[in-house]
């Protein structure tokens, strides 16, 4: 199959074509890639080929031979979006054992499924409930802490942070921080306005600052900077 917009892009196959992964292909079709978009309901196959033609095909990506035809042999990338939890994670666990695709991005319908997806090794995987609640926490400023990235194989994360009255680093200068190791301030957000900070840069009650760390310091950075985490519900507590 030709890449018609150009040199350049990679073969990727989407599984799903509800309204996420119809949009997606035709994005990264858009973007100079080569794409098979897979669906398996006749209707909704039959819909969608009216205008991605001979980029959509019929079948169930569950099944080996139907992964084949579409030709994950030399896919770059296979992305399972469909609406069901089990189908996404199997057809990628598929693609990276058994055909040796090393990227692979998975779609969470249910976020108490995300554990399976851990457990099993399929990662990215991608949550709209997740999404639009760390939405929600940017907006909710009781929250105190948000996870804006995490990148578990990397060991980093980006966390956003709100330092709440009687913060023990409210009043101090950034080169009087004694942040944990791993850790670095890289943004502050004062009464919306964002600038990275300098070692002169001196904290203040309401600030919302956005630090990048090793996940493993990050209750040591959240107590130092004065935020709390509840584990059970993943709001954050006033400091102490």
């Amino acid at each position: 199959m030709a890449d018609q917009n150009g040199a350049g892009g990679e073969y990727m196959l989407v599984v799903g074509a509800g309204k996420v992964g119809w949009n997606l292909t035709r994005e990264l079709i858009d973007k100079g890639n080569e794409v098979t978009l897979i669906e398996a309901d006749r209707e909704r196959y039959l819909t969608v080929e009216q205008e991605l033609e001979h980029r959509v095909l019929y079948g169930d990506a569950s099944e080996l031979w139907v992964l084949e035809r579409a030709g994950i042999q030399r896919a770059s990338m296979v992305i399972a979006v469909t609406g069901d939890d089990e189908d996404n994670l199997l057809i990628c666990q598929v693609a990276k054992d058994k055909y040796g695709v090393d990227r692979v991005i998975a779609r969470v319908n249910n976020p108490r499924n995300r554990q399976h997806f851990e457990l099993l090794g399929v990662k990215p995987y991608v949550s709209a409930t997740d999404l639009i609640l760390r939405l929600i926490e940017r907006e909710v400023p009781r929250y105190g802490l948000v996870h804006l990235l995490d990148l578990a194989d990397a060991k980093i994360e980006i966390i956003d942070l709100l330092i709440g009255d009687g913060a023990p680093v409210v009043g101090k200068r950034v080169d009087q921080l004694e942040m944990p190791k791993g850790s670095l301030l890289i943004s502050v957000l004062r009464e919306g306005t964002g600038f990275v900070p300098t070692a002169d840069t001196v904290l203040e009650q309401g600030d919302e600052v956005l630090a990048v760390l090793d996940p493993r310091v990050e209750e040591e950075l959240t107590e130092y900077l004065g935020v709390e985490e509840r584990a059970s519900t993943g709001e954050a507590a006033p400091p102490k």
